[in-house]
């Protein structure tokens, strides 16, 4: 099989797949006849293919998969007119916490956040997919550790932790995770992107530095409620489903 031959087998199955590809598959793909740096190869000469197109290829934290452009959202929207889940500040504020600074205890969440944390919340979370219990510190009652899934990144279009932008104030960080790819999004309909929320997190960090009060979370809580409420639902398939 040629290069042009496995290029086309190769885009034709990310295109089809309804989940990320890893190289592990691909190698599977072509019975481990091409190498990792030879599928890395041809993965960027589709990049390449693609650039001018509605859909990119992208590396997220399971495999490789094709998705829309965050510029075409709006035009894609209109074929799913239903309302996204709505997501309150304190279920984004709790996300961002575990984030950023995982591994955390559910005490270590109330103390950052200044306020008892809802069983539920957490609940949630770990319905979604987004967070679970890595281990167990080792103190009275030996509190769960939470941290983030490689499902989470994989909903944001980000391939690791070290691309969430460097934040230091929580409504900061829950902004960037409502503003990016959000979670219980379609893989194929990506939000803004990461250029844009950085802007915006960064924009909403300056007017808390500014403020310098006790009460700067609850003084954004109303912004920060109506990105969480704009969240659509979860990346389940691509762009063909």
């Amino acid at each position: 099989m040629n290069t042009a031959q496995a290029k086309r087998v190769l885009e034709t199955a990310l295109l089809c797949s309804t989940q990320p590809v890893t190289v592990r598959d691909m190698r599977v793909l072509f019975e481990d006849a091409l190498g990792a740096d030879t599928l890395k190869a041809l993965l960027e000469e589709l990049q390449l293919d693609w650039a001018e197109r509605g859909l990119e290829l992208v590396s997220v934290a399971t495999g490789w998969r094709f998705q829309s452009r965050p510029e075409l959202r709006i035009y894609l929207d209109k074929l799913n007119p239903e309302k996204p889940p709505k997501y309150t500040r304190a279920v984004m504020e709790t996300l961002a916490i575990i984030a950023y600074r995982q591994p955390v205890t559910r005490g270590d969440m109330e103390d950052i956040r200044g306020v008892t944390i809802n069983t539920q919340i957490i609940k949630q979370l770990e319905d979604r997919g987004w967070v679970e219990v890595i281990g167990h510190r080792e103190s009275v009652g030996r509190p769960g550790l939470y941290a983030t899934t490689r499902h989470f990144l994989d909903d944001l279009g980000l391939s690791s932790l070290d691309q969430l932008p460097l934040l230091s104030s929580v409504e900061g960080q829950a902004n960037v995770l409502a503003s990016l790819n959000p979670p219980e999004a379609d893989a194929s309909q990506a939000s803004l992107s990461l250029e844009d929320a950085i802007e915006a997190a960064e924009s909403t960090e300056a007017q808390t530095a500014e403020a310098h009060t006790s009460d700067a979370l609850t003084a954004q809580a109303e912004d920060l409620t109506n990105i969480a409420q704009e969240m659509p639902d979860s990346a389940k398939g691509q762009h063909h489903d």
